[in-house]
């Protein structure tokens, strides 16, 4: 418990720090591309950091082989793997500010506000 209340403390004193290094951290996941792939690579799907999709790349003789269900299974599992891995790389990109800060676990308090 009073580990938790060094932490929070740690977090008000460090609030402007947090702030900016929050906005620098949202800038670099909006640019940051992360490649999510179903099929053996036949399907790939792009996000960006937010999870947010900004392109599919789907390869012509799976497109031409009429399976529509097929294809439909591997855009999605493309996709979740693409959103998964945008997950990952704002954890990482979290978990990096709160170390920064000396903040430990600042990751995992985020999560649980969204």
């Amino acid at each position: 418990m009073f580990g938790q209340l060094g932490q929070l403390a740690s977090i008000l004193k460090n609030s402007g720090k947090i702030e900016a290094g929050m906005k620098e951290a949202q800038q670099r996941l909006a640019a940051a591309r992360f490649v999510g792939e179903a099929g053996g690579g036949q399907v790939r799907a792009t996000v960006d950091g937010k999870g947010e999709m900004v392109g599919i790349k789907i390869e012509p003789a799976l497109a031409q082989s009429n399976d529509i269900e097929m294809l439909e299974d591997l855009i999605t599992a493309a996709v979740r793997d693409a959103v998964a891995r945008s997950r990952v790389g704002m954890q990482h990109e979290m978990s990096a500010l709160g170390n920064s800060l000396g903040i430990s676990g600042l990751d995992q308090m985020i999560e649980k506000f969204k």
